[in-house]
């Protein structure tokens, strides 16, 4: 049985999370200065936020690293039409077996704490250990992390797929940054329309193909992942699971 081919998610979102332009312009100049830099964007997806930065720091140079080949190649694509290639190299690889070829000044773990693996109740703290060793000293850490925006129900809870005990509040999620040595330069989080948006996108591809392949031996399978993301979103984190956007400076 062969595998339906859906399109990518870069081609209904901008950026891989709730993001929008106005918010992504506003994180990449609370990075600043960033001339002469290296950033380092782990789980970067198509790297649409990386390629951003460096278009922003002429001189800066970045590294972006993500599993999935079809983003990365869509990123190296991106690069070289924008004139990027010469200041980035992306990579397909597993984070935890890859090793940086020089420290960052700059690290973006955005929505990808859980590139590191291990018990989901220890991802925001393996991503704020693993940063802190890719980092120069004095260098700052870009933190795209979920939180509870109020306390989910037990209902909630049982429609989607986090446990209550990994995320903490907003509050809690910066102590817990300072905790490991961080300090708070800014704290912002996703609007519900940008998750809205961004909720969309990410349904559209498999809608699009349903409609288009009614009579598919797939298409069973392909209906189940649509309903269960609706399912997660509308019964489980829409407007309780908030994503925050922390710019945080290392010791």
């Amino acid at each position: 049985m062969t595998t339906p081919e859906i399109t990518p998610l870069h081609e209904d979102v901008t950026f891989h999370g709730p993001l929008s332009e106005e918010r992504a312009a506003r994180l990449i100049r609370g990075l600043q200065p960033l001339d002469g830099s290296h950033v380092i964007d782990v789980g970067c997806g198509w790297a649409e936020f990386l390629l951003r930065t460096l278009e922003a720091a002429p001189t800066a140079t970045g590294t972006g690293v993500d599993r999935d080949a079809t983003a990365i190649a869509h990123a190296q694509a991106n690069a070289e039409a924008r004139g990027l290639a010469t200041r980035v190299s992306l990579h397909v690889t597993d984070v935890q077996q890859w090793q940086p070829e020089k420290p960052a000044d700059v690290v973006i773990v955005n929505g990808a704490t859980q590139v590191w693996g291990g018990d989901p109740l220890r991802h925001t703290e393996n991503a704020l250990v693993a940063a802190r060793k890719l980092l120069n000293p004095g260098g700052r850490l870009l933190l795209g992390e979920g939180f509870w925006e109020r306390e989910p129900t037990d209902e909630q809870l049982g429609a989607m797929p986090v446990p209550r005990d990994q995320y903490r509040t907003l509050a809690g999620l910066v102590d817990f940054a300072h905790e490991h040595g961080y300090r708070l330069i800014a704290a912002e989080q996703a609007s519900l329309d940008e998750w809205d948006v961004f909720e969309n996108g990410h349904a559209l591809a498999w809608e699009r193909w349903l409609r288009d392949n009614p009579d598919s031996e797939h298409a069973g399978d392909i209906r189940a992942k649509a309903d269960r993301q609706r399912g997660w979103r509308l019964r489980g984190w829409r407007a309780t699971m908030g994503l925050a956007y922390l710019t945080l400076q290392a010791p």
